[in-house]
């Protein structure tokens, strides 16, 4: 049976997709979380009415895995929509001319020496495959003959004729809510996500102008680039917790496609340590929280409870997108006290063979300060800016200290404090050979010689380390002995020996020790 013109009409528009009345909505940022390293907790709240489908402009970019989303009792389900948006003209910037100018009428006057014009209307064209990013090979009018085939690079003038109300047409996501399983008249739902573009850098500043009591002040300085922020609660995060998808944008994202999602899901590790702003070294013991790599505590106790993840309030904040806050977090005293420290690294590899490591930051003399985190809560990894009776003395990165633990930032090289250090190995007379597995050692007895004078008039307070690797036989002055980490699986221990004495100004000290090492042949 041949159906009639009218019933395949019907049977078209019943087929046709339709698009479910959408209630417009607005999400607020209530709260954001902040990492140092451009990572944000993000809290949206939405009040939505009765069941049905609720639209928003707004469409979040989580991390991968982080987004839920909670409405009580009620059932909510969450699409991302692409839709054709009318976009005020002096507000869309450039564009696509076909997809901006469809269904108008349109002049356009093309290059040459004799230009030509061009006038039709400009076709709505269905969208190739990549959206209105994908370039088109000519801009296709319908003109009083038929249609007009122009190529872009060609035209020097385009003319609206009839530009009623003097909009463009943009593609734009829109995140449609549906909510359903309620029969309340409105609805509150919450958003929440880990998302990019909020983040916080921290800075230490440290007044040492008082000889006994030092004044510390922890700043911050907050970068907003996700969204306006509109009476925000807002908290700063010290801490170092497991993001192993950090790198990865959920499939919900805008802008996220297959072939991104999966390329990044290949390379997610790496997680919250690797820094997004850089990748030097430094970079990420600022961004991120790392110990000092020195023994930087001289027998610090903590006295405060130890905390691995901190929430620091800075109240509700108001911040529009690009814009950027810097702000006074907390301030504390302590006392402290001033001292020189000097660390002579380790001579000899994990086989005991000698190596010359010179001279760098590590094995030169240092004034430092010694004292106890201040604040109530701990002091991240952040630099730190020195100060005495509004000079400046120096910086140095601090590194995570918990609250009322002892700490030591160097700020200075000691110049007018010199240093020697030296070691020989003791003749024997017959060789005392090891085997280790399939390997020949020898023992040896190394004798080893430190001296520090004191250039200055005052006396100063000296702390000298020695790393070493065997067995210690002997040394003067009693120092302490502590055996290292990265020695546990050495043929020879890693040890470090540490003096704390004071020197008189002018005055010389020379400490002697000794040990046996394994060296191999």
């Amino acid at each position: 049976m041949r159906l009639s013109r009218f019933a395949a009409l019907a049977v078209l528009a019943l087929a046709a997709p339709t698009r479910a009345a959408e209630t417009p909505a607005v999400g607020k940022i209530v709260a954001a979380d902040l990492f140092k390293n451009g990572l944000a907790v993000i809290t949206c709240e939405v009040t939505l009415g009765k069941a049905g489908d609720y639209r928003l402009d707004s469409v979040p970019k989580p991390v991968h895995g982080t987004f839920h989303i909670d409405a009580g009792s009620a059932t909510v389900e969450a699409a991302v929509k692409v839709r054709d948006v009318a976009v005020p003209a002096d507000e869309a910037g450039s564009g696509d001319l076909q997809n901006d100018l469809a269904g108008k009428n349109v002049l356009l006057v093309l290059k040459g020496a004799t230009p030509k014009s061009v006038r039709g209307t400009m076709l709505k064209l269905k969208p190739t495959k990549g959206g209105e990013a994908a370039a088109r090979r000519f801009l296709v009018l319908q003109g009083p003959a038929g249609r007009v085939f122009v190529d872009p690079a060609d035209v020097a003038t385009v003319e609206v004729t009839e530009d009623k109300g003097a909009t463009v047409t943009r593609k734009r996501p829109q995140l449609v809510l549906t909510l359903s399983g309620t029969d309340k008249p409105q609805t509150k739902v919450t958003l929440r996500y880990l998302t990019h573009g909020l983040s916080w850098a921290p800075s230490y500043r440290l007044d040492i102008s008082d000889p006994k009591t030092l004044k510390l002040e922890q700043n911050a300085v907050v970068r907003n680039e996700l969204a306006d922020l509109d009476g925000t609660a807002v908290r700063l995060i010290s801490g170092y917790p497991n993001v192993q998808y950090a790198r990865v944008r959920s499939l919900l994202g805008p802008n996220t496609t297959l072939a991104s999602f999966f390329a990044e899901l290949d390379n997610r590790y790496g997680g919250f340590g690797a820094s997004v702003i850089s990748n030097s070294v430094m970079s990420q013991q600022v961004v991120d929280n790392f110990r000092s790599p020195v023994s930087a505590a001289l027998g610090a106790t903590p006295t405060g409870e130890g905390v691995d993840l901190h929430y620091q309030s800075i109240g509700k904040r108001t911040l529009a997108d690009g814009e950027t806050l810097s702000l006074t977090v907390a301030k504390g005293r302590a006392e402290y006290a001033r001292i020189v420290e000097w660390t002579a690294g380790d001579t000899r590899d994990e086989y005991g063979r000698y190596q010359d490591r010179g001279r760098s930051d590590e094995t030169e003399p240092w004034d430092a300060l010694k004292f106890k985190n201040p604040l109530a809560f701990p002091m991240t990894t952040a630099p730190a800016t020195v100060v005495a009776n509004g000079g400046f003395n120096g910086q140095r990165t601090s590194y995570w200290v918990n609250a009322g633990e002892e700490m030591v930032l160097r700020v200075e090289k000691a110049l007018s404090v010199r240093t020697r250090a030296v070691e020989y190995e003791k003749p024997t007379g017959d060789r005392d050979l090891v085997w280790i597995g399939s390997r020949q050692y020898r023992r040896a007895t190394v004798e080893g010689e430190l001296s520090v004078s004191n250039n200055r008039k005052e006396t100063i307070q000296l702390v000298i380390r020695r790393k070493f690797s065997g067995e210690l036989q002997k040394a003067e002055g009693e120092p302490k002995s502590n055996l290292l980490v990265e020695g546990v699986y050495s043929v020879n221990k890693r040890q470090e020996l540490t003096w704390e004495l004071p020197l008189k100004g002018g005055e010389v000290k020379t400490l002697k020790y000794s040990y046996t090492v394994l060296v191999m042949n």
